[in-house]
């Protein structure tokens, strides 16, 4: 896919997200399919940028373990605990985000366990594009304001806050762009998922009091990075993880090749 096809798929699933229209009318499973690479960044990014949700992570760990792109395999949750993520929307069941249409499971002990890699770049790049949508909020909160008759963006601290946002950003993309295997994707997830909650904390700073209320769309990008964070394993949990995987083996892994 050149560059200019992939503008227009980036343009075409934005539209289809804002405008709440099915992914499956246009084409999804055929485009996860045929170019997984290219379909899956582009539309798990959008859906942090826009605040949208769809139930396309089933379809990712479904497509990786070779089975139909039908019903709501379980999903690890942090803390130990499972969840489903329905395809109807009927029931929600998520405290933090009451939007998401998420219910508690029971796992099936003879239920296939299903690769995890795949799923997590998914979320992976959802969480960086939430990561952005909060970023973009505060940037435009600090350069409309206005205190002591300056601009809040003149501020040092908030200009550093927000610094070390983008580059918390940048690094889980780069991290995401080079994750190739189970590994590769462990880590990715877990930066993604400490560059969204470094978002969050430093957004929510950036923008003070009205970045509590509810009339603004900081706190439903918020809730958004913790239950997307603690799918498939937290960032706390893959941290430890990647650790006891490397005093296990006792060598550090190869992730790029320089």
């Amino acid at each position: 896919m050149d560059p200019a096809e992939r503008a227009l798929l980036a343009d075409t699933l934005r539209k289809t997200l804002t405008s709440g229209a099915d992914l499956t009318d246009l084409g999804w499973p055929e485009m996860l399919v045929e170019e997984p690479e290219t379909v899956v960044p582009l539309l798990f990014r959008l859906l942090g940028e826009t605040g949208r949700h769809a139930p396309v992570l089933n379809d990712v760990l479904l497509h990786a373990a070779g089975l139909p792109l039908t019903g709501t395999p379980a999903l690890p949750f942090t803390g130990g605990t499972c969840l489903v993520w329905l395809r109807d929307g009927s029931s929600y069941d998520s405290p933090l985000d009451p939007e998401l249409p998420l219910r508690r499971t029971d796992v099936d002990a003879g239920a296939p366990l299903l690769p995890l890699a795949a799923g997590r770049r998914a979320l992976g790049w959802w969480l960086l594009g939430t990561g952005h949508a909060m970023l973009t909020l505060a940037r435009q909160h600090v350069l409309d304001r206005e205190q002591f008759g300056r601009p809040l963006a003149s501020f040092q601290a908030l200009r550093h806050r927000l610094a070390e946002t983008y580059v918390a950003l940048e690094g889980a993309k780069a991290a995401l762009t080079a994750a190739a295997d189970d590994t590769g994707s462990l880590l990715a997830k877990a930066a993604a998922g400490r560059a969204a909650l470094t978002a969050a904390r430093h957004c929510q700073q950036a923008l003070g009091g009205i970045g509590f209320t509810a009339e603004h769309e900081l706190h439903r990008h918020v809730r958004r990075a913790l239950v997307l964070d603690g799918l498939l394993g937290s960032t706390r949990e893959l941290t430890r993880e990647a650790g006891s995987l490397l005093l296990r083996e006792g060598r550090t892994p190869r992730l790029v090749d320089l």
